[in-house]
């Protein structure tokens, strides 16, 4: 009995090592790749969470946000653009392998120092939850982002004085895809050459069409199209395999 459970404990061990060995081996555009849906532009609404019904329309407000990808090298990131925000004007989301977690910065609109916050993302419940200490301000910071599907998400803010242990709702944003209705059925497009995400704008090589998902994809393929076309054969035919 007790070798059979230190046999088991040991192939649970192992299990974890490669686990730990595949995300320390996976790049930033693959660590990013669960982020495809957040890529374009996002009408917003926010409001305090907590309050009376009152306080909180008297506290709601509408932004838009923008997310793209950018590329400079082998590294990728996504960066968010903010207009009219009350909180935050922008950020950048980033995969760091040496860690094995993801890094979020965010620009707060009343002051240029950026806000940095490491985490993790769910991918049962695609859900980012980052965390920071502010040491000047005295309190901990949670920020989740939420994907509930291919077109709404949402960003939640936390906060708690430093030394207790629950922390306080501050305010939540719901976001909707531009120039989409909840209650449509959508139907998937072609895949992004780039990122695998859903592809919007078309671009050219040799004569053949293929789609991109964003600015940051384009001008990365028409910088490397034969890398990137490569990639994506090697992609597609790896997910015909049984």
């Amino acid at each position: 009995m007790t070798l059979r459970y230190l046999a088991a404990f040991c192939m649970l061990c192992a299990a974890a090592v490669l686990s730990a060995e595949e995300d320390a081996s996976r790049s930033p555009r693959e660590a990013l790749r669960p982020f495809n849906d957040l890529i374009g532009p996002w009408r917003a609404t926010g409001e305090p969470a907590t309050g009376t019904l009152a306080d909180k329309q008297k506290g709601f407000w509408s932004e838009k946000i923008s997310w793209t990808w950018k590329f400079k090298g082998d590294d990728a990131w996504l960066v968010m653009e903010i207009t009219n925000g009350k909180h935050f004007r922008g950020g950048e989301l980033r995969y760091l392998p040496e860690k094995q977690m993801f890094q979020l910065t965010l620009f707060p609109v009343t002051d240029d120092k950026p806000r940095v916050y490491y985490g993790n993302y769910d991918a049962k419940t695609r859900t980012l939850v980052v965390e920071r200490s502010d040491a000047q301000r005295k309190v901990d910071e949670r920020v989740t982002i939420n994907l509930v599907d291919d077109i709404r998400f949402v960003f939640r803010y936390d906060y708690r004085p430093m030394g207790r242990k629950l922390y306080v709702r501050d305010f939540i944003v719901g976001a909707t895809k531009e120039g989409q209705a909840l209650a449509v059925e959508r139907k998937k497009g072609p895949e992004c050459v780039v990122s695998g995400g859903l592809g919007t704008i078309p671009v050219s090589y040799k004569g053949q069409t293929y789609y991109v998902c964003c600015t940051g994809c384009r001008d990365a393929f028409n910088e490397n199209p034969e890398k990137y076309i490569k990639e994506y054969l090697e992609r597609k035919a790896k997910e015909q395999r049984p």
